[in-house]
């Protein structure tokens, strides 16, 4: 259990099956705590933390956090599968999350020999695999590796055993992203910016946690685009 606090000063702790889905915008801090007693008694920890590129005309919004538990999100079941949509609509169903482009997330199960048809609906779509192993028009795939489906082509997937996969995509960004530590921009030199801006002290901070400031890295490493992976198949 994680208490994600932001400089907006929301404070929410995060279950199996929910998500906290937080807008950086023009900047926002934000810490991940366990609670002391989980961390006197002792737990362990799963999940997936993922950023989402901004449209260019949001880079600059204002902050926001928002709390989906998880009897808000839909789960759709059938012949061997499993979904929890997060974002979006897929498999007949809605998410209550609102994103500011098209977007789809979901989490899926596929026992084994099971099939999966991903149609081809959004413009970009991939899978990152989480457990097991799937098949994909032949070849298979373990956990850690991400696939990049070809747009406008329909694909299935086969679960070779028990797997769990994330399926996500959406509206493409419209142009590159560059990443700095914790900084994501279409402008490199927004990212200079706040850079400096981080250094100076000039973000909110966390109520309550002002001790443990992290310190800008020192690195002269230049802000990188952020890259993709190979199409397939």
């Amino acid at each position: 259990m994680l208490w994600p606090a932001g400089c907006l000063g929301n404070e929410k702790a995060i279950e199996p099956g929910a998500v906290n889905w937080m807008r950086a915008g023009r900047g926002i801090v934000h810490s991940e705590r366990t609670s002391t007693e989980r961390r006197r008694t002792g737990q362990r920890l799963f999940g997936i933390q993922t950023w989402m590129a901004l449209p260019e005309e949001h880079e600059e919004s204002e902050p926001a956090f928002v709390h989906h538990g998880s009897d808000e999100l839909p789960i759709v079941e059938a012949d061997g599968i499993r979904a929890r949509l997060i974002a979006g609509y897929a498999f007949g169903a809605r998410s209550p999350l609102n994103t500011p482009s098209e977007t789809l997330y979901a989490d899926v199960q596929l026992a084994a020999n099971s099939w999966l048809p991903i149609d081809p609906s959004y413009e970009e779509r991939a899978l990152y695999t989480i457990a097991g192993e799937i098949d994909v028009a032949g070849d298979a795939f373990g956990p850690g590796q991400l696939l990049v489906l070809r747009a406008g082509e329909p694909i299935s997937v086969r679960a070779r055993a028990d797997a769990r996969f994330m399926l996500f995509g959406g509206a493409p960004m419209g142009g590159p992203r560059y990443i700095w530590w914790n900084f994501v921009s279409s402008r490199p030199e927004r990212i200079e910016q706040a850079k400096e801006e981080w250094a100076r002290g000039r973000f909110d901070t966390v109520p309550g946690d002002v001790e443990e400031f992290i310190p800008l890295p020192r690195t002269q490493e230049k802000p990188r685009r952020a890259t993709g992976a190979v199409f397939y198949p």
